[in-house]
């Protein structure tokens, strides 16, 4: 699948928006991909989660005992991509503040690939891998459908995307003149900024 394509779907989907938002990260940038409205409708997450897996198996990581992403944002890809793979899906989640397997066990040594659906700077995928390393898995890399820093988020681990998709991105006090005329909305889950 192309980036073109990844791309054609959200864009089908009503989930590029155009404006100020404040991302999960606390950046704000002109774009957000609201990736629930590709989420809400089966067949699209489907295709590109297929799509993704595909993606996984051509990277040749050996094999993968488990899909882990983080709750919120996480947990629709990971299952869609778990079962292409045909491997169980988890998710960690907040719990007094440090992401936790608050409802799995995860046997030491198990091989892990962490699935996102937008990665930004990889801050939720760096937790993620993280926490899974200190319960003893062996992350083998992470995979995400879109990443908005065209290779330049940091995971931790190396980075599998279905498509980049390069999105200006501004500290709250760098902003464009132009920009920062505009109202700001925080559409994103995580509550930092």
């Amino acid at each position: 699948m192309t980036r073109d394509e990844v791309l054609a779907i959200f864009r089908e989907s009503g989930a590029i928006l155009e404006g100020h938002f404040i991302l999960s990260s606390g950046l704000r940038s002109p774009v957000f991909l609201q990736k629930a409205r590709v989420f809400q409708d089966p067949e699209r997450t489907e295709i590109l989660c297929r799509a993704l897996a595909e993606k996984i198996r051509e990277a040749d990581l050996g094999q993968i005992n488990y899909i882990v992403s983080p709750a919120l944002g996480g947990i629709i890809p990971g299952y869609e991509t778990a079962r292409h793979l045909g491997v169980p899906a988890m998710w960690v989640e907040r719990e007094n503040g440090e992401l936790r397997l608050r409802r799995f066990e995860l046997e030491k040594g198990a091989r892990v690939i962490v699935v996102e659906d937008i990665v930004s700077t990889g801050l939720s995928s760096r937790e993620t891998v993280n926490a899974l390393k200190t319960m003893g898995a062996n992350v083998v890399g992470c995979a995400c459908l879109i990443d908005r820093s065209a290779g330049e988020a940091d995971c931790g681990v190396p980075l599998i995307a279905l498509a980049q998709y390069k999105v200006p991105a501004y500290p709250a006090d760098a902003l464009p003149p132009e920009f920062a005329a505009l109202p700001a909305v925080k559409p994103g889950s995580r509550g930092l900024a």
